[in-house]
This record gives C-alpha cells, structure tokens and sequence, in this order.
C-alpha cells in the first residue's frame, strides 16, 4: 500500500469517527421531553392549583 492510500484510508477513518462522535454528543445532550407537574397539591389552600381572582 502506497502513501496516497494510507493517507485517503485515514482520512475516510477519521471522517466517519467524527460523525459517529458529532452524531453521539448530539443525542447525548439533546432534551426533549416535559417536566412533569406537580398536581398533588390541595386546591383549596394552593394558590399554584387553581387561579386566584380575589374575593368577589
């Protein structure tokens, strides 16, 4: 094997490495899911479970 072909061999290697780790970081950091909310709260002494319009 001459130069010119371990050197493209190592440039495809290092390539498809890179997207593998591009590809990886990316999923490893993604955040796509909700919070979910606390609803265990009493609604009649909660001000963060139901809305507040004042005494009427």
């Amino acid at each position: 094997m001459n130069l010119t072909a371990a050197g493209a061999g190592s440039a495809v290697a290092g390539a498809v490495l890179g997207a593998l780790v591009i590809i990886g970081v990316t999923f490893a950091v993604q955040d796509n899911s909700r919070p979910e909310i606390d609803r265990s709260g009493n609604a009649d002494s909660s001000l963060l479970n139901q809305v507040e319009y004042g005494s009427r």
